[in-house]
Protein backbone atom coordinates (compact mmCIF):
# COMPACT_ATOMS: atom_id res chain seq x y z
CA UNK A 1 0.00 0.00 0.00
CA UNK A 2 1.43 3.34 -1.05
CA UNK A 3 1.74 5.92 1.71
CA UNK A 4 0.62 9.45 0.92
CA UNK A 5 3.28 11.51 2.71
CA UNK A 6 1.66 14.82 1.74
CA UNK A 7 -1.62 13.80 3.38
CA UNK A 8 0.16 12.67 6.54
CA UNK A 9 1.99 15.98 6.76
CA UNK A 10 -1.17 17.93 6.01
CA UNK A 11 -3.13 16.10 8.73
CA UNK A 12 -0.26 16.63 11.17
CA UNK A 13 -0.16 20.38 10.52
CA UNK A 14 -3.93 20.71 10.77
CA UNK A 15 -3.88 19.01 14.18
CA UNK A 16 -1.11 21.38 15.22
CA UNK A 17 -3.14 24.41 14.13
CA UNK A 18 -6.25 23.01 15.82
CA UNK A 19 -4.25 22.86 19.07
CA UNK A 20 -3.04 26.44 18.65
CA UNK A 21 -6.56 27.63 17.85
CA UNK A 22 -7.97 25.98 20.97
CA UNK A 23 -5.16 27.39 23.08
CA UNK A 24 -5.86 30.87 21.67
CA UNK A 25 -9.56 30.58 22.50
CA UNK A 26 -8.98 29.36 26.06
CA UNK A 27 -6.12 31.67 27.06
CA UNK A 28 -6.44 34.81 24.96
CA UNK A 29 -10.21 35.09 24.59
CA UNK A 30 -12.09 33.17 27.29
CA UNK A 31 -9.26 33.84 29.73
CA UNK A 32 -9.92 37.58 29.33
CA UNK A 33 -13.61 37.28 30.08
CA UNK A 34 -15.33 36.65 26.74
CA UNK A 35 -17.77 33.77 27.23
CA UNK A 36 -20.35 34.21 24.42
CA UNK A 37 -20.89 30.64 23.24
CA UNK A 38 -21.92 31.51 19.66
CA UNK A 39 -18.88 33.74 19.23
CA UNK A 40 -16.52 31.13 20.67
CA UNK A 41 -17.99 28.48 18.34
CA UNK A 42 -17.50 30.74 15.31
CA UNK A 43 -13.87 31.45 16.20
CA UNK A 44 -13.26 27.73 16.70
CA UNK A 45 -14.70 27.02 13.26
CA UNK A 46 -13.00 29.83 11.31
CA UNK A 47 -9.32 28.91 11.50
CA UNK A 48 -7.14 32.01 11.59
CA UNK A 49 -4.11 30.44 9.85
CA UNK A 50 -6.16 29.97 6.69
CA UNK A 51 -6.46 33.77 6.43
CA UNK A 52 -2.71 34.40 6.44
CA UNK A 53 -0.12 34.02 3.66
CA UNK A 54 1.95 30.84 3.89
CA UNK A 55 4.98 32.73 5.20
CA UNK A 56 2.99 33.94 8.24
CA UNK A 57 0.87 30.89 9.09
CA UNK A 58 3.06 29.85 12.04
CA UNK A 59 2.27 33.23 13.66
CA UNK A 60 -1.48 32.96 13.09
CA UNK A 61 -2.40 32.34 16.73
CA UNK A 62 0.00 34.83 18.29
CA UNK A 63 -1.48 37.23 20.83
CA UNK A 64 -0.96 40.29 18.64
CA UNK A 65 -1.87 41.97 15.37
CA UNK A 66 0.14 40.81 12.34
CA UNK A 67 1.17 43.02 9.45
CA UNK A 68 0.24 41.39 6.15
CA UNK A 69 1.24 44.25 3.86
CA UNK A 70 2.42 47.78 4.63
CA UNK A 71 -0.38 49.44 6.63
CA UNK A 72 -2.57 46.33 6.41
CA UNK A 73 -2.91 44.03 9.40
CA UNK A 74 -4.96 41.17 10.74
CA UNK A 75 -6.05 42.31 14.19
CA UNK A 76 -5.17 40.71 17.52
CA UNK A 77 -7.57 37.78 18.17
CA UNK A 78 -8.74 39.12 21.53
CA UNK A 79 -9.50 42.57 20.11
CA UNK A 80 -11.54 41.05 17.27
CA UNK A 81 -13.49 38.96 19.77
CA UNK A 82 -14.00 41.93 22.09
CA UNK A 83 -15.30 44.21 19.33
CA UNK A 84 -17.79 41.58 18.20
CA UNK A 85 -18.84 40.92 21.78
CA UNK A 86 -19.34 44.63 22.49
CA UNK A 87 -21.86 45.11 19.68
CA UNK A 88 -23.64 41.86 20.68
CA UNK A 89 -24.44 40.52 17.22
CA UNK A 90 -27.69 38.60 16.79
CA UNK A 91 -28.62 36.10 14.08
CA UNK A 92 -31.07 38.53 12.46
CA UNK A 93 -28.57 41.43 12.30
CA UNK A 94 -27.28 43.10 9.18
CA UNK A 95 -23.66 44.09 9.84
CA UNK A 96 -21.38 46.64 8.17
CA UNK A 97 -17.66 45.97 8.49
CA UNK A 98 -15.12 48.66 7.63
CA UNK A 99 -11.81 46.98 6.80
CA UNK A 100 -12.14 43.54 5.20
CA UNK A 101 -8.42 42.81 5.39
CA UNK A 102 -7.80 39.08 4.89
CA UNK A 103 -11.42 38.20 5.65
CA UNK A 104 -10.99 36.44 9.01
CA UNK A 105 -13.23 38.76 11.00
CA UNK A 106 -15.63 38.98 8.04
CA UNK A 107 -16.08 35.21 8.06
CA UNK A 108 -16.63 35.09 11.82
CA UNK A 109 -19.29 37.80 11.45
CA UNK A 110 -20.99 35.80 8.70
CA UNK A 111 -21.51 32.89 11.09
CA UNK A 112 -23.18 35.13 13.68
CA UNK A 113 -25.42 37.40 11.60
CA UNK A 114 -27.94 37.48 8.75
CA UNK A 115 -25.80 39.53 6.33
CA UNK A 116 -22.34 41.12 6.30
CA UNK A 117 -21.45 44.08 4.10
CA UNK A 118 -17.68 44.62 4.15
CA UNK A 119 -15.67 47.49 2.66
CA UNK A 120 -11.94 47.95 2.20
CA UNK A 121 -10.33 50.97 0.59
CA UNK A 122 -7.46 48.88 -0.82
CA UNK A 123 -7.78 46.22 -3.50
CA UNK A 124 -4.49 44.48 -2.62
CA UNK A 125 -6.12 41.76 -0.51
CA UNK A 126 -9.53 41.65 -2.20
CA UNK A 127 -8.97 38.43 -4.15
CA UNK A 128 -7.14 36.81 -1.21
CA UNK A 129 -10.01 37.57 1.16
CA UNK A 130 -12.73 36.68 -1.34
CA UNK A 131 -11.37 33.18 -1.92
CA UNK A 132 -11.10 32.44 1.77
CA UNK A 133 -14.52 33.80 2.64
CA UNK A 134 -15.99 31.70 -0.19
CA UNK A 135 -14.16 28.62 1.08
CA UNK A 136 -16.32 28.73 4.22
CA UNK A 137 -19.49 28.55 2.12
CA UNK A 138 -20.71 32.02 2.95
CA UNK A 139 -23.55 33.27 0.77
CA UNK A 140 -24.41 36.14 3.11
CA UNK A 141 -21.23 38.23 2.62
CA UNK A 142 -21.04 41.19 0.24
CA UNK A 143 -17.71 42.88 -0.48
CA UNK A 144 -16.69 46.08 -2.19
CA UNK A 145 -13.71 48.39 -2.57
CA UNK A 146 -14.54 51.83 -1.30
CA UNK A 147 -14.06 54.59 1.25
CA UNK A 148 -14.99 53.18 4.65
CA UNK A 149 -15.91 56.48 6.22
CA UNK A 150 -18.68 56.84 3.63
CA UNK A 151 -20.19 53.49 4.64
CA UNK A 152 -22.55 51.66 2.30
CA UNK A 153 -25.50 54.06 2.02
CA UNK A 154 -27.64 52.05 -0.39
CA UNK A 155 -27.60 49.04 1.95
CA UNK A 156 -28.15 50.99 5.17
CA UNK A 157 -29.32 51.16 7.89
CA UNK A 158 -27.35 48.48 9.71
CA UNK A 159 -27.99 46.85 13.05
CA UNK A 160 -24.29 46.76 13.87
CA UNK A 161 -21.14 48.43 12.48
CA UNK A 162 -17.57 47.34 13.22
CA UNK A 163 -14.73 49.63 12.16
CA UNK A 164 -11.27 48.02 12.06
CA UNK A 165 -9.20 51.18 11.54
CA UNK A 166 -8.62 54.20 13.73
CA UNK A 167 -10.13 57.65 13.19
CA UNK A 168 -9.61 61.02 14.86
CA UNK A 169 -13.36 61.46 15.11
CA UNK A 170 -16.43 59.30 14.63
CA UNK A 171 -17.46 59.52 10.94
CA UNK A 172 -20.85 61.24 10.71
CA UNK A 173 -21.97 59.15 7.75
CA UNK A 174 -21.41 55.96 9.70
CA UNK A 175 -23.45 57.32 12.61
CA UNK A 176 -26.28 58.03 10.19
CA UNK A 177 -26.19 54.43 8.93
CA UNK A 178 -26.73 52.83 12.37
CA UNK A 179 -30.31 51.69 12.80
CA UNK A 180 -32.19 53.07 15.80
CA UNK A 181 -31.45 50.58 18.55
CA UNK A 182 -28.18 49.60 16.86
CA UNK A 183 -24.51 49.76 17.85
CA UNK A 184 -21.11 50.59 16.39
CA UNK A 185 -17.61 49.91 17.72
CA UNK A 186 -14.46 51.63 16.46
CA UNK A 187 -11.03 52.77 17.64
CA UNK A 188 -10.78 56.54 18.10
CA UNK A 189 -7.41 58.28 18.35
CA UNK A 190 -6.90 61.21 20.70
CA UNK A 191 -3.60 62.78 21.73
CA UNK A 192 -1.56 59.95 20.24
CA UNK A 193 -3.42 57.02 21.82
CA UNK A 194 -6.35 54.93 20.64
CA UNK A 195 -9.32 53.60 22.59
CA UNK A 196 -12.21 51.45 21.51
CA UNK A 197 -15.46 53.41 21.52
CA UNK A 198 -18.86 51.74 21.72
CA UNK A 199 -21.60 53.82 20.13
CA UNK A 200 -25.20 52.98 20.99
CA UNK A 201 -28.19 54.55 19.25
CA UNK A 202 -31.43 54.24 21.20
CA UNK A 203 -34.91 53.71 19.78
CA UNK A 204 -35.36 57.48 19.40
CA UNK A 205 -32.01 57.91 17.65
CA UNK A 206 -30.13 59.44 20.57
CA UNK A 207 -26.40 58.59 20.72
CA UNK A 208 -24.52 57.29 23.75
CA UNK A 209 -20.74 56.68 23.69
CA UNK A 210 -18.69 54.51 26.05
CA UNK A 211 -14.93 53.97 26.03
CA UNK A 212 -13.34 50.53 26.36
CA UNK A 213 -9.70 49.39 26.19
CA UNK A 214 -6.59 50.95 24.65
CA UNK A 215 -5.81 49.51 21.22
CA UNK A 216 -3.48 49.98 18.26
CA UNK A 217 -4.96 49.97 14.74
CA UNK A 218 -3.82 51.24 11.37
CA UNK A 219 -5.28 54.64 10.53
CA UNK A 220 -8.33 54.98 8.33
CA UNK A 221 -7.28 56.16 4.88
CA UNK A 222 -8.57 59.56 3.90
Amino acid sequence: MEIDINKILSDKYEKYFDYLNQNMIVNQIMGRGIKNTELIAAIKLVKRHYFLPDSLKTRAYDDCAIEILPEQTISQPYVVALMIALVDIKKEDRVLEIGTGTGWQTTILSKLSKEVYSIDIRDSLFEFASKRIERYGNNNVYLKIGDGKEGWVEKSPFDKIIVSCATNEIPQKLLEQIKNGGKMVLPVEKEGSQRLNLIQKDKEGMIKTEESIDVVFVRMKQ
